[in-house]
């Protein structure tokens, strides 16, 4: 049971690595995209607002779901201190207290990786807003 104790913790945490890992590289790759930009090249709003837009619902569906994916490490965690409990009978109130806590970092990982998710969404929207009003203003 050690062993689905262990995939759990590394699982989900693993795939939260590599979600805030994704995040940063597409945020990257969009801040970059966006600087060599020439936003007077598009002929009109629309076909600068879908290239602008382009892979930012990655980051937003990452900021919205990291949480839920934490809460499920946490779930599982508990629902495997639960088990621990019932199959050993009697157990030492400390070591029930501490798989109960270690079973949160689950939960702290998912909205570590949504914060930074959510910031570095908003901060990419407000760049399109930007470009988008400048060639609103350009183009009268």
């Amino acid at each position: 049971m050690e062993w689905l104790s262990e995939a759990v913790d590394y699982g989900v945490i693993g795939l939260l690595i590599f979600l805030s890992i994704l995040v940063v590289a597409v945020s990257i790759e969009r801040g970059m995209f966006y600087r060599g930009l020439k936003i007077l090249d598009f002929p009109d709003i629309k076909s600068l607002e879908l290239a602008l837009t382009g892979k930012l619902s990655i980051v937003a569906s990452v900021a919205s779901n990291a949480p839920y994916l934490g809460l499920l490490g946490t779930v599982l965690s508990i629902m495997l201190t639960f088990y621990k409990i019932g199959s050993n009978g009697a157990m030492d109130p400390t070591k029930i207290m501490t798989g109960l806590a270690l079973a949160l970092k689950s939960t702290a990982a998912g909205l570590v990786v949504a914060l930074v998710a959510v910031v570095l969404y908003n901060a990419l929207l407000r760049k399109v807003k930007v470009m988008m009003l400048s060639w609103e203003i350009t183009h009268g």
